[in-house]
């Protein structure tokens, strides 16, 4: 039995470092579909193994002083520098990384692809725990690895099992001094300028309840890393700033909208600002005379955001 399980296992393994290297050589070729495709399926296979590797990890953990809740932030670590040497894209944080110590802590973001996946894995501080959407639990491996450290899953078609995950949330924040991170637009935007969707008041509504600090992260607008409309994935450093923290203390819920607001329009200004620093330019579109964006040194085309525009006329 021992000896059948050893043989499949060393199978497996040479089956994944021929993936691994068949794929490597092909998203470095100069056409971008084939490029975008190849580290696409990479990036997907490094996730699966880290998430693995997460769930293995997540038992010898519990011995620690860490304990179960950081198997999260030791796989999102190992996916930063497999997706670094493998492609060349990572997350820098510029300004605020003495933020992510705050603890416990809302830590919020701006939500533009699936590669934010890789912002977490740069940011995520020990003791803290992502929200999800429910469907994820029921993925092999990844959504084995998310149920085992913690995460909060939301079921966003049942408003009132939403509401109660978050008043657990709420109680473990303050019994465990866990955090919790949440992308507030709830869904992927895929814009190609600095843009940031409506937000949902869900994680405005957590720190309140819980009584700790909102602490935004604006990531710059990365349409020249990433760019899922253009087939385009590239390597690239995208720059990151964490806010000062906001504090919610003596806040009710009926203050809960004003919250929401200000934090968004706080956050939009700063992604506006970031996209267009000189850092943030090298990962972001590159406007024309006509206000169309153009393709330079591989960087994104498409139309460049009514604020972006708005900004540059002051």
């Amino acid at each position: 039995m021992l000896h059948t399980l050893l043989l499949y296992l060393l199978r497996f393994l040479f089956l994944y470092i021929g993936l691994l290297s068949s794929l490597l050589p092909l998203s470095y070729v100069a056409h971008l579909p084939t490029a975008f495709y190849a580290r696409s399926l990479l990036s997907n296979i490094l996730l699966l193994t880290c998430a693995f590797f997460g769930l293995l990890a997540s038992g010898p953990l519990t011995l620690t002083r860490y304990g179960r809740r950081s198997t999260q932030w030791l796989a999102g670590r190992a996916f930063k520098h497999a997706m670094y040497l493998s492609t060349g894209a990572h997350f820098d944080i510029v300004e605020g990384k003495q933020h992510l110590s705050n603890r416990p802590a809302v830590f919020i973001a701006n939500h533009q692809t699936e590669l934010d996946v890789l912002l977490l894995g740069t940011i995520f501080p020990p003791f803290c725990s992502v929200t999800a959407k429910k469907s994820l639990s029921y993925m092999p491996f990844l959504g084995w690895f998310m149920s085992l450290s913690g995460t909060v899953f939301i079921d966003r078609a049942n408003r009132s099992l939403a509401l109660k995950a978050f008043d657990g949330a709420a109680a473990e924040m303050q019994r465990e001094q866990q955090s919790v991170f949440i992308f507030p637009e709830g869904t992927r935007n895929n814009a190609q300028g600095p843009e940031l969707g409506a937000f949902k008041k869900g994680a405005f509504h957590l720190a309140v309840k819980a009584e700790v600090d909102i602490v935004p992260i604006v990531s710059a607008c990365y349409a020249g890393v990433l760019s899922v409309k253009e087939t385009r994935f590239t390597g690239g450093s995208i720059p990151v700033k964490v806010l000062p923290p906001i504090s919610t203390k003596g806040l009710t819920s009926t203050d809960v909208e004003d919250l929401t607001r200000t934090t968004r329009d706080l956050m939009l200004k700063e992604l506006i600002a970031l996209s267009e620093s000189p850092i943030g330019q090298k990962v972001a579109t590159t406007t024309s005379t006509n206000g169309s964006v153009q393709v330079a040194d591989g960087l994104a085309t498409g139309n460049v955001s009514d604020s972006a525009r708005a900004r540059r006329k002051e």
